[in-house]
């Protein structure tokens, strides 16, 4: 059998590189609590994301259950949020005290359906958290216009949409907040890391608090906080990822373009639409199987496995049906969400990805029919 594939590789400078960046650490010793090479990845994230204010956090899940808590919602309230997703935004909401209000998505693009946003909203409503689903930007206007009708916050899971722009902005201006996870697998890494982007410069301090125990001085202790800082090693593997981004997504498209042009004749095989005016970070690829193709969706994952190819259910089952949450909030029609979740996967997608494994990838789902 051939080498494994896996669904991603961590995007990573040389080994010299790294190793010469973090040699000054052994100088100062100083290797957390907000060094210099914290407050300076921050500052050129700022520009790069093109963001007014931003918080640098340990991961992209403590970024957002930080900033949920940031807001000081009242325990017990409800947030209108998308089953389709990764499980953090939903835990992010229920450790806050929260409830989710599940809503469905679109079946174009997998994004919240904001047609279908204002029916769930009740006296209890505080927020609406949607997600940029594999960068696939979400109708922000729209979402805009029931937020301000309503008096609602709008926080955006962003995790999947680093260096996204929209309407020559940077994707994280648009909302009250919106989070970015630098997990290992995503464009660009920290390792482990996260940020939160948003536009009142008072979030700063209320997350300056939070993820740092509350602390303020050598004998002041604020509030209430927890430790969700970001250290100095994981910093300079961002400061020097950053450098390479726009290399890993000009890779990242070369690629993805391969796979559209082997699989686009492909029967009962569809792409997610990507919406006018966004640019494309090329983080994943995800194709949705359906009944024209032949197989099921489960039959060809399976098939892939046994060539040593690693694809994902992403994101199956839907996290209102995880056992930890199923049955346990507001039941509310989740159709289109179910449909994807059985439909879809992503293909294997990295820079470093050879045009042969896409070509042997492709060929068994084109010969597989």
């Amino acid at each position: 059998m051939d080498e494994k594939i896996l669904v991603t590789r961590s995007s990573m400078p040389s080994y010299e590189e790294y190793i010469e960046a973090i040699k000054p650490l052994w100088d100062t010793h100083w290797l957390t609590n907000m060094g210099v090479y914290h407050h300076e990845l921050e500052e050129k994230l700022k520009v790069y994301l093109d963001v007014p204010e931003l918080s640098l956090m340990v991961n992209g899940h403590m970024a957002l259950e930080m900033t949920i808590q940031a807001f000081g919602f009242p325990e017990g309230s409800e947030v209108i949020t998308t089953p389709f997703t990764f499980i953090s935004t939903t835990h992010a909401i229920v450790r806050n005290g929260l409830k989710p209000v599940f809503c469905d998505v679109k079946e174009e693009d997998g994004t919240i359906d904001e047609a279908k946003i204002e029916d769930l909203i009740s006296e209890r409503t505080v927020a609406i958290l949607p997600v940029h689903v594999y960068g696939n930007i979400c109708n922000v206007e729209a979402i805009e216009h029931i937020a301000n009708k309503y008096n609602l916050r709008v926080i955006y899971d962003a995790a999947h949409a680093f260096s996204v722009a929209y309407k020559g902005k940077g994707i994280g201006n648009y909302g009250d907040a919106s989070i970015f996870s630098f997990h290992a697998t995503k464009v660009f890494n920290t390792i482990e890391g996260g940020a939160v982007a948003f536009r009142e410069p008072r979030i700063y301090d209320k997350l300056y608090n939070l993820k740092n125990f509350g602390i303020r001085g050598e004998e002041i202790v604020s509030e209430v906080g927890a430790n969700a800082k970001m250290n100095e090693f994981c910093a300079i593997m961002g400061l020097l990822n950053l450098k390479r981004t726009d290399y890993a997504i000009r890779e990242r498209k070369k690629r993805y373009d391969f796979y559209i042009q082997c699989l686009k004749d492909v029967e009962g095989l569809r792409f997610l639409r990507q919406k006018g005016d966004a640019t494309n970070n090329y983080a994943y690829f995800p194709v949705l199987i359906g009944e024209g193709y032949g197989k099921s969706r489960d039959e060809l994952f399976d098939l892939l496995r046994e060539n040593g190819i690693y694809a994902r259910k992403y994101f199956y089952p839907l996290t209102s049906d995880q056992a930890c949450f199923k049955n346990k909030f507001k039941n509310v029609d989740l159709k289109v969400a179910r449909k994807l979740a059985d439909e879809v996967m992503v293909l294997p997608l990295y820079e470093e990805l050879k045009m042969e494994s896409i070509e042997r990838i492709c060929g068994i789902i084109n010969s597989n029919r």
